[in-house]
């Protein structure tokens, strides 16, 4: 069987797929605000709260990907770690949420261009959001299909611009604050949202905070292509996540002492929504521009690293013969799984499309984001299993109490309230501030449990018929 291409990439490249699919713009601008209304003016120490949540979860894939260099990523570690079973359930569930990647940002991609070429020119209906998510959709595909190296190297140019776009921004509003500039903000003094003062809302905050490091891992799917990866991949986890969580804090700080720390509480709701856009309009028009550039660019950088990650996991799961073998096929000029990428543009435009119809884009994306992380939160829960689990198992002799034990039960435990606040589900001692998931945004939650369903059923065929091929997602290829 053709092989993905070895050495392709080096650890800059690695390091942008894992920022890139972070969507470090978009979650400026759109996720973390969402925890202003709980965290109030202390939002920049709920970010600094989940990023130490995220990071030890980084630390537990970062030694795994140190030993087990495989396109099958999270699955082959929780196959090696725990049980193959388990693996191939992680796996399953990893392949959806990584497909759900490209329509998910498309349809943002879609109804934010729309959305401000109506608001500049009115005769442009906002009803035309679908041909910037079909076009968008379309030039993925084309980057990804032309090779890792091309696919890669963009992810380079367009991570490095919205990074360079928010960090001109954020230090331009910390400029103009001047003497507003308050490092109080980095405690629980500013945290004044009714019933949630203090630690509270600090903390509530941070749940919101901590999907934005969503993607943190997405190097690791890269192994089998990436020179030394062993070294390079779990430095690019790291990296990333360390690079990621500075310049969130740091944007978030900017906006707080820009907009007033004492009423930020209200900012997620400022400009209909959009409050970067017009903290940004505030400096200038043309970092109004800037910004909504660095968030399109984020879009396009977001969904090119999300069908990397699928189509690799595709492949490994179509070699090992969990999925059918067409998903491992390989283009002989670009050394890409071609029918793993077919598979992604024509499931994204799918969803994204007739969704987007049936709804509207934005009650679309709200559908399909709530698949996601009702998905990918538990994979990175056992994947802090997993490292104990391997660590205990394979490695004994290396086995650290701290980093291979008491990290991963943190991150494991940091992760159980953003599971239950993006499943909906309430009552919970603390979780207060959870509320119930509603209709439509439900429909996300069961598709993505009818999956799983699914998955189940698959993993007992496949055990009665095809044993070999639960057995193998847990071979090391790299």
């Amino acid at each position: 069987m053709a092989q993905l291409e070895k050495n392709a990439v080096g650890l800059r490249e690695v390091v942008f797929q894992s920022i890139c699919s972070m969507a470090p713009g978009a979650a400026i601008a759109a996720s973390i605000p969402f925890g202003s209304p709980l965290a109030g003016g202390a939002l920049p120490l709920a970010v600094i709260f989940a990023f130490f949540g995220i990071f030890f979860t980084a630390s537990s894939i970062g030694q795994l990907a140190a030993h087990v260099p495989s396109a099958g990523s999270v699955a082959t570690y929780s196959a090696v770690g725990l049980h193959p079973r388990v693996g191939f359930l992680v796996g399953w569930a990893y392949s959806a949420v990584e497909i759900l990647i490209v329509p998910l940002v498309m349809l943002q991609l879609g109804f934010t261009v729309a959305g401000e070429w109506n608001a500049e020119q009115s005769s442009f209906s906002t009803g035309n959001w679908w041909i910037f998510t079909v076009l968008g959709t379309l030039l993925v595909g084309y980057i990804v299909y032309k090779g890792v190296r091309s696919s890669a190297r963009t992810g380079v140019i367009l991570g490095a611009i919205e990074i360079g776009v928010f960090l001109l921004v954020g230090i331009i509003l910390v400029v103009k604050a001047g003497g507003n500039n308050d490092l109080a903000v980095f405690s629980p003094h500013y945290a004044n949202a009714s019933g949630f003062e203090g630690w509270s809302g600090v903390i509530a905050g941070s749940v919101f905070c901590l999907l934005a490091f969503s993607g943190f891992e997405a190097a690791a799917p890269l192994a089998e292509e990436t020179e030394n990866p062993r070294k390079n991949t779990p430095k690019a986890v790291m990296y990333a996540t360390l690079s990621i969580g500075a310049l969130y804090a740091f944007t978030t700080y900017a906006a707080v002492v820009s907009f007033g720390p004492d009423k930020f509480k209200d900012f997620a709701a400022y400009n209909n929504g959009a409050p970067w856009d017009a903290v940004a309009k505030g400096v200038g028009t043309i970092f109004w521009l800037l910004v909504l550039f660095a968030i399109i660019n984020s879009t396009i950088a977001n969904a090119n690293a999300g069908a990397n990650v699928f189509t690799r996991t595709a492949y490994a799961f179509g070699r090992a013969g969990a999925f059918p073998k067409m998903l491992a096929e390989i283009d002989p000029k670009h050394k890409t799984p071609r029918n793993a990428v077919i598979v992604q543009l024509i499931v994204g435009l799918a969803l994204a499309l007739g969704l987007g119809a049936k709804y509207t884009p934005q009650t679309a994306f709200g559908i399909i984001a709530t698949g996601l992380v009702v998905a990918v939160v538990p994979v990175y829960m056992i994947a802090n299993l997993a490292c104990i689990g391997y660590f205990t198992k394979h490695r004994k002799e290396e086995r650290h109490p701290v980093i291979h034990i008491l990290v991963p039960i943190v991150g494991f435990l940091f992760l159980i309230p953003g599971f239950f606040n993006a499943a909906g589900i309430t009552g919970m001692p603390g979780l207060s501030f959870i509320v119930s998931l509603a209709s439509p945004l439900t429909y996300g939650a069961y598709a993505m449990g009818a999956w799983m369903i699914l998955g189940v059923i698959a993993l007992g065929y496949l055990s009665a018929n095809k044993s070999e091929a639960i057995k193998e997602v847990a071979t090391i290829h790299g």
